[in-house]
């Protein structure tokens, strides 16, 4: 799935347009900053889709849900697409086993930009921890 996400040529791209972009990320933080919801460890705004490594602290629906829905009201707001869905209804959870896993999964959330040939370092792509991370 995550290959085809990458690969993908045609439907929306509105998280390329930075100001899009920037509603998610900072919304991402502020989950996990101010509400405490969970405990945000990775994440990238690809063009098309947003990889997420969380630690959950309350139930799916109490953050992943408010989380859609505030994102998409801002997004649409910047898009003039009002009352239009921006996220897909469905998303795909998976359940972090052990430490070994876990740093995989970091990893290829990081270097998710890099392999779909959008920077040339994890560091170097503005809508993820990894750049976050190298300027702290």
């Amino acid at each position: 799935m995550d290959r085809l996400l990458d690969e993908t040529r045609t439907g929306p791209w509105y998280l390329s347009m930075p100001q899009v972009a920037e509603v998610v990320v900072e919304t991402l933080k502020r989950g996990d900053a101010t509400h405490g919801h969970y405990e945000l460890h990775s994440y990238v705004a690809m063009p098309n889709h947003v990889h997420l490594l969380v630690t959950p602290r309350v139930i799916r629906g109490r953050w992943l849900g408010p989380l859609k829905g505030f994102t998409a009201h801002k997004a649409n707001k910047i898009l003039g697409r009002g009352g239009s869905a921006f996220w897909q209804g469905e998303s795909y959870d998976h359940l972090v086993r052990h430490n070994g896993e876990f740093g995989r999964i970091q990893g290829y959330i990081e270097n998710n930009p890099v392999k779909a040939g959008l920077a040339v370092e994890a560091e170097g792509f503005r809508w993820s921890s990894a750049y976050e991370a190298a300027r702290v």
